[in-house]
């Protein structure tokens, strides 16, 4: 007599990892360790024996690891290497969801949904937001967004972090991801500005960066001290200047630019941050919060909050 078979279920069914950078590495360990089979494709080749020594399975083509799997998680450079690596094997997507967690722009992200439609499958777009030692941590969330069909393997995901579900738009979870990048790379810049300023009076990175840290740190608590529900004033279209305004922040600004200048350091950053005040107060906005800076980061074409804001589905909604 055969002995019964375990039925398949999210906890223990196969997944496939195309892609086996560093965040692809630890995606394929989490995935192992929580009791999925999980086959694996690298370009690199090399690159696979780490996971394949701790239980994963290396397919010789890209399409031998989609066929092993209804579920492949793509961990690529952009969207571009999608097609390149799974030009070839289009012929096995029908049924399947591809789950790309590669970064790329919003337009390009939808273009793609249609892509795997086009050829049967379903699409769902991830952006993990920690870096690769961090996957599978509690601290670990992971932004999601596409169709219900792809939305039904959440639960199959979770282990890589926390799922928040945005919504059907393919392009939202991008976007979203897009722009919590844009608050770390610009914070990046910044400290990098800053610890290069206190460089020039001998103060080194081991000195200077503990201290700007503790300030970016602070950041959050700040903003939420001076609104209880952080953004309910801007979808109101109101910048109240009770606390701080357009020309003091813009004066701030160009302190920031003087300094830098005699310094003798690059000038781009505090220009661009100068040249949003000093756009609010041409507009004849100086007396309102700092927040009036967003009307000229939308553009004319986006500057009423009215038309131009738009609800994100609750995180699991």
């Amino acid at each position: 007599m055969n002995a019964p078979q375990t039925p398949t279920t999210s906890q223990n069914s196969a997944v496939t990892v195309i892609g086996l950078g560093p965040m692809g590495q630890a995606m394929t360990r989490t995935l192992l360790a929580s009791g999925h089979p999980v086959t694996v494709w690298n370009r690199t080749a090399g690159r696979a024996a780490g996971v394949v020594a701790d239980g994963a399975v290396l397919a010789p083509t890209p399409a031998g690891a989609v066929e092993a799997s209804d579920l492949v998680i793509l961990s690529l450079t952009d969207y571009r290497a999608m097609y390149e690596v799974l030009g070839g094997a289009t012929g096995s997507l029908a049924g399947r969801t591809l789950v790309n967690l590669s970064s790329d722009t919003p337009d390009r992200t939808r273009e793609a949904a249609r892509w795997a439609a086009g050829h049967g499958a379903a699409f769902l777009t991830g952006g993990v937001m920690v870096p690769a030692p961090m996957v599978g941590t509690e601290a670990a969330h992971v932004y999601y967004s596409g169709g219900e069909a792809a939305r039904s393997h959440l639960e199959t995901l979770a282990p890589l972090g926390t799922p928040r579900y945005l919504g059907e738009d393919p392009g939202l979870a991008q976007l979203m991801y897009q722009a919590q990048l844009a608050v770390f790379l610009t914070t990046l810049s910044a400290l990098m500005h800053a610890t290069a300023m206190l460089g020039t009076a001998g103060l080194k990175a081991g000195e200077a960066l503990p201290e700007l840290l503790a300030g970016a740190d602070a950041i959050g608590a700040i903003l939420r001290a001076g609104e209880e529900h952080p953004g309910a004033a801007l979808d109101a279209g109101e910048h109240p200047g009770d606390l701080s305004t357009v020309t003091m922040m813009g004066a701030t600004a160009d302190h920031i630019v003087e300094t830098s200048t005699s310094l003798g350091l690059d000038l781009a950053l505090p220009l661009a941050v100068r040249a949003h005040y000093r756009r609010a107060i041409e507009d004849g906005h100086g007396g309102d919060n700092w927040t009036r800076i967003i009307d000229g980061i939308r553009g004319p074409r986006r500057a009423d909050p009215a038309s131009a804001d738009r609800v994100i589905a609750a995180p699991g909604g």
